[in-house]
């Protein structure tokens, strides 16, 4: 496995420029599913839960054109014309739980949809639980058997359903499956992330009727077809915020063009509480590390709340701040695996059940640390940037799923980083 060395103590100058969100092209890739004509889809990042994505795409009968894409360029064009096989097979689920949102359009296409359980869910389990619901609310009929999920419906007629929590996930599959729906849809305590309103917008330049995307309350007008489409995705927010962190951290004075500031109030609140010198415009964000940050307190909640995505790399920023904080993770259970690695490189982090109690340190030390999942690649990262030495990064795999080129970026802004063969 590939590891990443950092040495720490460069100071960031310059610009750097964020690449497509990973979390609305994989749902909008999937959207092509939904109609038989050609669509084009632009700032594709090239990530391996892309990658992921466009195996199952094409095992269920999906022609992909990756030509452009493969140069860099960003754009792939798909066409679902011919889709001869309606199964999300178990190792291509497993990796990537974002391959369930097949289940929505193929069923209200084809009329049949056979998905392994995520990561080998139960079918009660919270995240698919609320897919199923809206889909059975739907019209649909659903049943598990060795260890898949099987939907039929003859067609999907509209209902209104209400989400018992705000889940990303199932809105964007009911929004899908409802979009071929006869009649009316409504869904409430929907997911308000800007991800869901990209996903709209391009459904509705593919013709769909949908309203109130990015609010609680989303209606969806179902129609007969949907056509082919040309969509360029939001910039990556969460890779927007990394960014700004590592900037914020090294003392240097970077412009990250591509973010939109509207995407990160929560977290650019948090950010200048916590004394960091931020100017915007619609599409940048300039940060300038002044030596002086102060503790904050953050709690992480559904969108338009400070993002569970952000929370690890925040935390980097708060082991070197002045003062005690404390972080309430309120979305994801085991989200603090990151914690006992910063220790490690010299952080005093305590952890009480959902909660850790951060209190700042003069300076972090470089150390070999281990990467638990997507988000804790990136923070280690950050903190190897601002600790003294060198840090060594083992199971970078995560980062891929997430980071276009990040260590060629942070290189171009002058970091000391490069990736290395184990």
């Amino acid at each position: 496995m590939d590891k990443i060395i950092v040495q720490g103590g460069r100071r960031l100058e310059g610009e750097v420029t964020v690449s497509g969100s990973k979390n609305a092209a994989l749902p909008i890739l999937i959207s092509s599913l939904l109609t038989a004509e050609p669509c084009v889809y632009q700032s594709i990042p090239n990530l391996a839960d892309i990658h992921t994505t466009l195996r199952l795409l094409s095992g269920l009968g999906v022609k992909l054109d990756r030509e452009t894409w493969a140069r860099r360029d960003g754009d792939l064009t798909l066409q679902a014309e011919r889709v001869g096989k309606l199964e999300a097979p178990y190792d291509l689920v497993k990796t990537m739980r974002a391959s369930f949102l097949v289940m929505g359009p193929l069923l209200a296409r084809f009329g049949e949809a056979r998905v392994s359980t995520p990561g080998g869910c139960a079918i009660g389990a919270r995240p698919v639980n609320l897919h199923l619901k809206g889909l059975e609310a739907l019209g649909a009929t659903i049943e598990q058997t060795h260890g898949y999920i099987v939907a039929r419906a003859a067609r999907l007629r509209g209902a209104k359903i209400y989400l018992d929590l705000p889940s990303v996930g199932a809105t964007e599959n009911l929004l899908m499956a409802a979009a071929l729906a006869e009649g009316t849809t409504i869904i409430e305590n929907a997911a308000k992330e800007p991800e869901i309103e990209d996903l709209a917008a391009a459904l509705n330049k593919m013709g769909a009727r949908i309203e109130g995307a990015g609010s609680d309350l989303i209606k969806i007008e179902g129609v007969s077809d949907l056509h082919g489409v040309t969509h360029r995705v939001i910039p990556d927010r969460i890779e927007a915020g990394s960014f700004v962190i590592a900037g914020a951290l090294s003392g240097g004075e970077i412009s990250v063009k591509g973010a939109r500031p509207a995407h990160l109030e929560a977290f650019l609140i948090k950010l200048k509480e916590a004394g960091l010198t931020l100017s915007s415009d619609e599409n940048s964000i300039k940060v300038k590390g002044n030596g002086k940050l102060k503790s904050v307190d953050v709690t992480t909640l559904p969108y338009p709340g400070f993002p569970t995505d952000l929370q690890a790399q925040m935390m980097v920023l708060m082991a070197v701040a002045d003062g005690v904080c404390v972080i309430t993770e309120t979305i994801f259970e085991n989200r603090f695996m990151h914690a006992q690695e910063l220790d490690r490189m010299g952080a005093d982090i305590r952890l009480e059940g959902n909660r850790a109690v951060v209190r700042g340190v003069k300076e972090l030390s470089g150390a070999p640390v281990m990467a638990s999942d997507l988000r804790a690649s990136v923070a280690l990262i950050l903190a190897g940037l601002v600790a003294s030495g060198t840090t060594e990064i083992s199971r970078v795999y995560h980062l891929d799923r997430g980071y276009e080129r990040v260590e060629q970026k942070l290189s171009k802004l002058g970091a000391r980083i490069e990736r290395v063969k184990a």
